[in-house]
């Protein structure tokens, strides 16, 4: 595919996409969907790969959907939201969910509407000093989708996921850490180095039992601790056979640094 909006490439075990529409902060389109959807389809299926990272060009990360795309006048026939939700929103976070490695967002600036919750559905975020979230659909008449009711709250409580979805007010960077919200709020000019030294630390890690470590904990939302005990077995009796295990413990034994193949 020729990308118009995004930017990416995939080096050295790492698959960077970058949202690059600057000029809308980064906005969704459906050209910007497809291009993504596109994009995460070659990371989940490029045995290479073993770290995804995401992020956006410019002063900002994503301003959810670019409302130009889809524009309604006031009296005029409504738009159907939820098949914007069901074909291009949706499925975007459950790609992001599904990908069988680590995926870092480094969010760059402002991150709002759906573009907060598609930086949510990651799994390790970091966010610029400068960066924000925002859930700005209360402002239009709208509820937190992109799968902002299901990450809120799971985050970070009830009560705040109330506050920031009902009143739509800016959250700064280092209160979205110590919130936990985020993995962790650094210097603006660090982000990207810290970012991309992440990704180099994951692309050389064992990435089946991390795309197993992000399993099990996606499945302990609704498992009880028994049915959670069992997964836990499963895959800790699939993970013993593996080769980075094997290699995990020698290197241990021997004092050097572990060779893994993300086998």
């Amino acid at each position: 595919m020729n990308y118009q909006n995004i930017l990416f490439h995939i080096e050295n075990g790492i698959a960077t996409l970058t949202l690059n529409r600057p000029e809308k902060l980064n906005s969704f389109t459906q050209a910007m969907h497809l291009e993504v959807r596109h994009a995460l389809a070659l990371t989940a299926t490029d045995p290479s790969v073993r770290v995804l990272l995401l992020t956006g060009a410019g002063r900002g990360f994503c301003a959810g959907q670019d409302l130009s795309d889809r524009a309604v006048e006031p009296g005029a026939q409504g738009v159907d939201l939820g098949d914007s939700v069901e074909q291009y929103y949706a499925p975007l976070v459950l790609s992001l969910k599904a990908l069988p490695m680590p995926v870092i967002c480094a969010v760059n600036g402002v991150a709002a509407g759906a573009g907060a919750n598609i930086a949510l559905a990651c799994d390790i975020v970091l966010a610029a000093k400068s960066a924000s979230f925002v859930e700005v659909f209360c402002k239009l008449g709208l509820i937190p989708d992109t799968g902002g009711t299901w990450h809120l709250p799971r985050l970070i409580g009830h009560a705040r996921a109330m506050g920031l979805a009902m009143l739509g007010e800016k959250l700064d960077a280092e209160t979205a850490e110590q919130w936990g919200l985020i993995w962790k709020c650094v210097p603006d000019a660090a982000l990207m180095d810290q970012a991309n030294a992440m990704a180099a630390h994951f692309a050389v890690a064992p990435t089946k039992g991390l795309a197993f470590t992000k399993k099990a904990l996606q499945a302990s939302y609704t498992n009880t601790l028994p049915e959670q005990l069992k997964l836990e077995a499963a895959m800790m009796r699939e993970l013993g056979h593996s080769h980075d295990y094997k290699e995990g413990v020698a290197a241990f034994i021997a004092k050097r640094p572990a060779n893994f193949r993300g086998e």
